[in-house]
């Protein structure tokens, strides 16, 4: 039987050496790529150093995550912050318009003239402008012969019209919600306060802005928007305290709501030249106007549009 040969025990030296030389280098290589440990020779690196390598990846892990949890919520805060802002500003603006009229309403009672006349006005509300109705036609050629007595009616789409302030060389273009009662207005202010509308459509008083509102696109625009602060269209029995105020005119005069609308185009240029206010402020001083005028139509024991205390402004 061969004898087998007894093999050596290696010595400790040598173990560490074969260690060296068979250990592969994605063990020994370092971890974040330290350039200080890059010197070192490369070998087995003992279990101590490996932990304190990766501690310090995950010290490093941990200030990236919590940096970003921290700006994160920052962000958060700020964007629901501005969000809560923009929801206080919409809901204001939402209510502004209706809020002095909704706050405190009451119940009207109606005579049977003022229901009669309160829908008589529905109905002129109701008629929008028709450039092909002779009626209407002939209203506009009255508000020019009216505006400029001594001038020739140009064509009924000229370049001309824009002079009284329609924006566009065809005038039924600029009725729109206003309807043909907007146009009936006008005619009405020039025939009742012809003073005060031709200073007006002229820009006879004051200091007047370099971009002026249009004279006639703004008759339009009180128009409109007096019709809906007094809520003509509604026949619910619960009013606001202007819609019932105005209600009381009605009864002593059936032409109530035009000679509102003469008082309301007065204040707005009387607050316009107060404000020393441009084209672009147009719609903040129509508003603030028809508050002003919602606020007269509450007091107490006015039976007509002579007796609001803004009447004296207009000019007969």
């Amino acid at each position: 039987m061969a004898s087998k040969a007894i093999r050596r025990r290696p010595t400790e030296k040598e173990r560490e050496r074969h260690m060296e030389t068979t250990m592969p280098e994605s063990v020994t290589a370092p971890l974040l790529g330290n350039s200080a440990q890059g010197n070192k020779s490369e070998g087995y690196e003992p279990i101590p150093d490996f932990w304190d390598g990766k501690s310090r990846e995950c010290l490093h892990w941990v200030h990236i995550v919590s940096t970003f949890i921290t700006q994160s919520a920052r962000k958060i805060v700020n964007a629901i912050s501005e969000f809560g802002s923009f929801l206080a500003r919409f809901f204001d603006c939402s209510r502004a318009p209706q809020s002095s009229q909704n706050a405190q309403t009451m119940l009207i009672h109606l005579s049977p003239l003022q229901e009669e006349r309160l829908k008589f006005l529905r109905q002129r509300l109701n008629v929008p402008f028709d450039c092909s109705a002779v009626k209407h036609q002939d209203a506009l050629k009255e508000l020019w012969r009216l505006a400029y007595p001594n001038r020739e009616l140009p064509p009924l789409k000229s370049d001309l019209w824009k002079e009284m302030g329609w924006q566009n060389s065809d005038p039924a273009t600029d009725f729109r919600s206003g309807g043909f009662m907007s146009l009936e207005n006008l005619i009405y202010f020039a025939r009742n306060y012809p003073d005060s509308f031709h200073r007006l459509l002229h820009k006879a008083d004051g200091e007047r802005a370099e971009w002026e509102y249009p004279f006639a696109v703004a008759g339009v625009n009180v128009s409109y928007m007096l019709g809906q602060m007094l809520d003509l269209q509604s026949e619910n029995r619960r009013s606001s305290k202007a819609r019932v105020g105005f209600a009381q005119l009605l009864e002593d005069d059936e032409m109530a709501f035009d000679n509102l609308f003469c008082l309301a185009f007065q204040m707005l240029d009387a607050q316009w030249l107060a404000r020393r206010a441009s084209y672009m402020e147009f719609n903040e001083v129509l508003k603030s106007t028809l508050g002003q005028l919602e606020q007269e139509l509450t007091i107490g024991g006015v039976s007509s549009v002579q007796n609001l205390p803004s009447f004296r402004m207009l000019r007969r």
